[in-house]
């Protein structure tokens, strides 16, 4: 509890110290849960009206993609960062702040006129999206008591499953009855509202008083921002190829004088402290492996179903559905068993499903029923959502308290990296192999879930 000075006006901070009593615990939950899908939603409505948007403005489509990569691009160099800041100035605070430049990013949008007024509209939806991101898992961490985590992480997979998965729809429905403007204008209201109800309900933690290291966060910016940018362009043969190789080394570069810098440091913007827990580390790798898997499979099924198996789009939207659904119904199952069954466990059983599952669907026939193809769609999703709760809580729980915001930014850099590798694994192997890239990129993606597999088992010796 802390109270500002005499003749100020009273102001009292509680921090709980595990977990916040109902109801508090409920709004809160609902706030972060809002957010979050407030943030996944628009990373994937984008796609859908980029061809409107292009129309509009008379762009190409090398300056429309902009649209999404500007958004992609300004969430991964700002979440380390954000999550740092998070631990020096409290996490809900850079919540809020993120989540109200989201939202005034998103009115930026809609009343955009050009295309790099809109690029940069973007860029500031990012910044406020990594806001909440950051430090999603921190607040999730302070909201439940430890006793009750894995239902509160599993809650908030739960979350981003469906939000990916609605997401294309509700873009499509949007789009039916009014202009690309209102998928950004919608989010104003429900931006509004969830500050009003984060102010009142996200918890309180405990500031540290270290000043924010902004070189760190510079070279964090570099490292991150060049890697994906030359990646990006070596899988599209977009610009020369020496350009694009050195943008890469210059990303090593600048990573390698970043973990140098930060290896000295306490309390560190690259986790490197935490890295030093070896169920910290295992819980990292895997996550990395699991989101390639899954970024491989569902960036190529779409081309398998269409240009392979024949499919129309509209087969292929309901083919790639029962991903998402068996991902929503069996993350929370899964977190709620992992606050009383070892992670690794689960986090195994559920990474051999999704093998199995790729493996399966990188051999079916080109007379494939429905059945055939949706049951292995279904085994994938609930075999990732029988791992990420359990890893997820694993990797928050296994952090100190104080570094609760270190563990959430990793947590959600992870994530991004992973989804960001397969999606350019999967653009490489159209490059080299363009007859056979949908089941390479699924039985390398049944690899990556292997190893995550293999990795997850490890953590019953590091317990």
């Amino acid at each position: 509890m802390r109270r500002r000075g005499a003749g100020e006006p009273k102001l009292i901070r509680i921090v709980h110290p595990d977990g916040l009593p109902t109801p508090l615990r409920y709004w809160s939950m609902l706030a972060i849960a809002i957010g979050i899908a407030m943030s996944v939603l628009d990373a994937a409505v984008a796609n859908i009206a980029l061809p409107a948007i292009a129309a509009e403005f008379r762009a190409s489509p090398a300056e429309s993609i902009w649209v999404v990569n500007a958004y992609q691009l300004a969430v991964v160099m700002a979440l380390l960062p954000l999550a740092s800041l998070g631990e020096r100035i409290g996490y809900r605070r850079v919540y809020l702040w993120g989540l109200a430049i989201f939202t005034l990013g998103s009115v930026a949008c809609a009343l955009s006129q050009n295309m790099p007024t809109l690029i940069a509209a973007r860029v500031g939806q990012g910044v406020g999206a990594a806001g909440v991101f950051a430090v999603n898992g921190a607040l999730v961490r302070f909201t439940y008591p430890g006793a009750l985590l894995g239902r509160g992480v599993g809650l908030n997979a739960f979350v981003v499953s469906v939000a990916s998965a609605v997401g294309p729809s509700v873009a499509a429905a949007i789009l039916a009855v009014g202009p690309w403007q209102w998928l950004f204008a919608i989010n104003a209201p429900f931006g509004v509202a969830n500050v009003v109800i984060g102010y009142r309900a996200l918890p309180h933690s405990d500031r540290g008083g270290r000043p924010f290291d902004l070189v760190s966060a510079l070279l964090n910016a570099l490292a991150f921002g060049l890697f994906f940018v030359g990646a990006d362009a070596v899988t599209h043969g977009e610009g020369t190829m020496t350009l694009a190789l050195a943008e890469v080394v210059a990303a090593f570069l600048a990573l390698a004088a970043l973990v140098r810098r930060e290896s000295k440091l306490d309390a560190p913007l690259i986790p490197v402290d935490l890295m030093r827990i070896p169920i910290f580390a295992l819980s990292v790798a895997t996550s990395i492996c699991s989101f390639t898997a899954q970024s491989l499979a569902l960036v190529a099924m779409p081309f398998y179903f269409e240009l392979e198996l024949g499919r129309s789009q509209v087969e292929t939207g309901l083919l790639m559905t029962p991903w998402p659904v068996a991902v929503g119904i069996s993350a929370p199952i899964a977190g709620r068993l992992s606050d009383r069954v070892p992670a690794a466990i689960l986090g195994f059983i559920g990474l051999a499903g999704l093998a199995i599952g790729m493996v399966l669907l990188a051999r079916l026939p080109l007379d494939a029923r429905f059945v055939d193809i949706a049951w292995p769609m279904a085994l994938c999703g609930a075999g990732f959502g029988f791992f990420q709760a359990p890893n997820n809580r694993t990797l928050l729980s296994s952090a100190p308290r104080q570094r609760a915001g270190a563990a959430g930014g990793i947590l959600a850099t992870a994530r991004v990296t992973g989804l960001a590798a397969g999606a350019t694994l999967v653009a490489l192997f159209f490059r080299v192999a363009p007859t056979r890239a949908e089941p390479i990129a699924l039985m390398v993606g049944a690899g990556f879930a292997v190893v995550a597999a293999l990795a997850s088992l490890t953590k019953l010796a590091k317990r």
